[in-house]
């Protein structure tokens, strides 16, 4: 599958168990690299689709023949990633390098002492910290220390029919009360409000939740480390949540693609999706062509010129508008040959970094923006970056100035819950066992109302959390 997150991963709570015994098991001593470096590293990549690997190896060819070292590139699924870890520190086999690590994966290998946290400060600092992104490092830090190198991100949106909003009468949904309002009244015959995800078993009602959460002050722990998702805002966020789905969307359960392609195909009027979702808006993928009437009479840009864009929302008990995403990074391993690792990672984030950013632009926003000598570099690279699959379009003949530059200053300032309280394995270990999709599936199904959606979401994630301690 292509986007990141449609991928759910195995359960983490028992991963995470399973694999610090597996670390001393299979890891033994503290060492940091091998014993005699041999300019050879293997490099394991989330960007695991062919024409993604085809994309990373023209550049992993360019560092070879500037740096002599020799790299193998390993295509790893998302979901596979925590049991390949397991058996590969069982045996004493971790690759060097990792990339395109979410940021609950990278949480959880460090929490389980695998990774080599001096190489990403070492990377850092040489490329300049002040030309990263604050809020990606944030992310990525845990106290002083660093996870990885963050590479780029992609925000959640939600994506409305500014045609039809307009002709209504109706402002952007920027808030719960105008998404509501908005949502009430582009309901109508044939035609749904909203389009948002209750899969019980998909990553991706997490995130869809997850977004509207964040807008109302809900979060996943306070804090004390305490789980809070029996809160007053996160019980309007259920609320709200439940209004949205239940009433204003599709029956039955949805999923990463029925909400793409009840919006594709003009049957509502809104959707909460990823930027990944930019390019098909365009046309450009022949997989997942938007199907609308007037999308079939050749106007194959017609959602994308017709769509407005919401990053950051508020709820009524948020102090601000919020903006979920996710960032991912570059791991070094605690077994990594650390000075080919780190000219490898400080390549791939200079002179390599708009090849991989312009691999999928629209879901790869630069974390980086420029050098301390040219600020904006990798910024204005990315805006003409060509996106799609079939066709191959530059963003900025498609999209406003104004849609990138949000995009662009989304990264600044997006939320995730449990990170910023050092709360990242149990993230992950949420991502697993799926306890909040599973209670909103209950919920917009019509078999618990709102409240006890939060409560039994609450207990669930608590018990996850009390078993990983």
């Amino acid at each position: 599958m292509r986007k990141r997150y449609l991928r759910s991963t195995r359960t983490a709570a028992f991963l995470a168990a399973a694999l610090g015994m597996t670390v001393l098991a299979g890891c033994g001593t503290a060492q940091t690299g091998p014993a005699k470096p041999d300019r050879k590293i293997t490099v394991w990549s989330e960007e695991s689709l062919p024409p993604r690997i085809a994309a990373t190896k023209k550049v992993i060819s360019r560092f070879e023949a500037k740096t002599g070292i020799e790299v193998e590139l390993v295509g790893v699924d998302e979901a596979q990633l925590p049991q390949l870890i397991m058996s590969a520190a069982a045996s004493g086999d971790l690759p060097d390098v990792i990339g395109a690590v979410p940021l609950s994966q990278a949480w959880q290998m460090h929490s389980n002492g695998l990774l080599n946290t001096e190489v990403p400060e070492q990377v850092i600092r040489g490329l300049g910290e002040d030309t990263f992104t604050k809020n990606a490092l944030d992310l990525a830090t845990d106290g002083g220390t660093r996870l990885g190198v963050p590479s780029d991100a992609w925000l959640q949106l939600l994506v409305y029919r500014k045609d039809m909003l307009d002709k209504a009468g109706l402002p952007a949904p920027d808030t719960y009360d105008r998404l509501l309002k908005a949502a009430d009244e582009l309901d109508t015959k044939g035609r749904d409000g909203i389009s948002a995800a209750t899969d019980p078993a998909d990553p991706f009602t997490q995130q869809s939740f997850e977004n509207v959460a964040l807008a109302n002050g809900c979060e996943l722990v306070n804090a004390k480390k305490e789980v809070d998702l029996d809160s007053k805002a996160c019980r309007t966020a259920f609320t709200a949540y439940d209004t949205l789905a239940r009433k204003h969307g599709a029956p039955g359960t949805q999923n990463v693609d029925s909400t793409r392609a009840t919006y594709f195909s003009g049957r509502s009027s809104m959707i909460i999706w990823s930027s990944f979702i930019l390019d098909e808006l365009a046309g450009l993928r022949k997989d997942a062509l938007p199907s609308c009437p007037q999308c079939k009479e050749g106007k194959g840009e017609f959602l994308a010129k017709n769509s407005g864009i919401v990053t950051a929302m508020k709820g009524p008990d948020g102090k601000k508008p919020v903006q979920y995403g996710e960032v991912t990074s570059w791991l070094t391993t605690r077994t990594a040959e650390t000075d080919a690792s780190k000219q490898f990672i400080q390549y791939m984030m200079s002179s390599g970094y708009e090849d991989w950013f312009g691999m999928a632009p629209e879901g790869k926003i630069p974390v980086r923006p420029g050098t301390a000598r040219e600020p904006e570099r990798y910024l204005d690279a990315w805006r003409a970056s060509k996106m799609g699959v079939d066709q191959l379009k530059p963003m900025d003949e498609i999209f406003s100035p104004g849609l990138l530059d949000q995009l662009a200053d989304g990264v600044t300032h997006m939320k995730r819950w449990g990170i910023a309280q050092g709360e990242g394995a149990l993230v992950g270990a949420t991502t697993g066992e799926l306890p909040v999709p599973k209670a909103i599936s209950a919920m917009t199904s019509g078999q618990i109302p709102p409240r006890q959606a939060a409560r039994d979401a609450q207990e669930e994630v608590a018990a996850l959390q009390q078993s990983l301690q």
